[in-house]
């Protein structure tokens, strides 16, 4: 029997954190930046209502982006709702990509810009980071006639560092103005710092520059997988032709629309993250493990001056039934772990686990 020919990609596959280590149950995950408190109760009264999954969920998420617009006090004919920001990321690729065109990416950047890009015969073009930190100059140094996106989280994922509102403007004045900025505002929530501006924030009027949101992170949704882009009208009118039909499931509409509308959970988890990051940071330092300053919800930890390497660290952790982001896997960069902040008793267990492996 003959296997009809199909196309070969040149591609490494996306590698979630893991989330299983064998012979154990009732494991602590750290590996995903997941939701430390879970979602909002109001989301959880939603999902435990009788909801009528036989019919089809509303195709154009209406009431969501009336939400969405609502809340970031912006346009919602601007707004596009899809399965998890990756989705967007994709229909953006499809929209604006043909081969041979380039794309611009930061060196250690989320992985699902490069692989979408590549996807439709895009050639990818890595940036360097100075310091694990995006560089507007590397960036800018990358750019060609045939750029056609630039693609950056702010904060970064999985470095944990952020360009400031200066820093982001500037990149915008300096590229082409052909050139579509892609923003991710995946961690906005918990960005606290006084020098940064999300990106939704300063580009709300700008017609070169795409914002991405999710569910995923703070909102707790990971798995009902919802995410929006907000762009130009024009844009927004190309990615609702290439749009799959029903890409929103109506039990994440509702979940989404609960959870945009509960403050006090929000504030909750926002006080949480930074409690607990600022405690695991200058804990861990008294071990010789640095890391980022407190941005998001995660930690990159460098190993260098650490009597242990990330990756025996890693495998102790395990053994303690813990799981942290190997950073090597598809990110390349060596003796270094991303780690979520997790919740109260997850980071404690974490911490007396950390003192366990490098106290002996």
């Amino acid at each position: 029997m003959t296997t009809p020919k199909f196309k070969r990609f040149n591609i490494e596959a996306y590698r979630p954190g893991k989330s299983k280590i064998k012979k154990f149950k009732n494991i602590i995950k750290l590996s995903a930046n997941e939701s430390a408190l879970g979602m909002s109760p109001k989301a959880k009264k939603i999902i435990s209502k009788k909801i009528k999954l036989e019919r089809y969920p509303d195709g154009k998420s209406q009431d969501l982006r009336k939400e969405i617009s609502k809340k970031y006090k912006c346009n919602f004919n601007k707004i596009i709702c899809g399965a998890g920001s990756d989705e967007v990321i994709q229909m953006i690729c499809q929209l604006f990509l043909k081969p041979n065109d380039e794309v611009v990416v930061p060196q250690y950047s989320f992985l699902m810009y490069r692989i979408y890009a590549k996807i439709v015969g895009a050639k990818v073009v890595f940036a360097k980071e100075i310091n694990f930190k995006i560089s507007n100059k590397e960036i800018l140094k990358k750019v060609t006639r045939k750029t056609k996106i630039v693609f950056l989280a702010n904060p970064n994922n999985p470095t944990g560092t952020y360009l400031s509102k200066n820093e982001i403007l500037d990149l915008r004045k300096k590229l082409n103005k052909n050139i579509l900025l892609v923003i991710d505002d995946a961690y906005v929530e918990y960005m606290k710092n006084f020098d940064y501006r999300s990106a939704l924030d300063l580009f709300k009027n700008k017609d070169n520059v795409f914002i991405l949101r999710t569910f995923s992170k703070i909102f707790g949704l990971a798995s009902l997988r919802i995410g929006w882009g907000y762009g130009s009208r024009k844009i927004i009118n190309g990615l609702n032709i290439i749009k799959p039909p029903f890409n929103v499931s109506n039990l994440a509409q509702l979940a989404a629309i609960e959870s945009l509308k509960d403050n006090k959970f929000i504030d909750s988890s926002i006080k949480h993250n930074l409690y607990y990051a600022k405690k695991i940071k200058d804990y861990l330092e008294r071990f010789n493990i640095f890391s980022n300053s407190v941005s998001a919800n995660f930690l990159l930890l460098d190993f260098k001056q650490c009597k242990y390497s990330a990756k025996y660290f890693y495998k102790q952790l395990k053994k303690k039934k813990i799981i942290v982001r190997s950073t090597e896997e598809g990110y390349h960069i060596k003796n270094h772990l991303r780690l979520t902040i997790g919740s109260t008793r997850e980071n404690l267990a974490f911490m007396n686990a950390v003192k366990n492996i490098l106290l002996r």
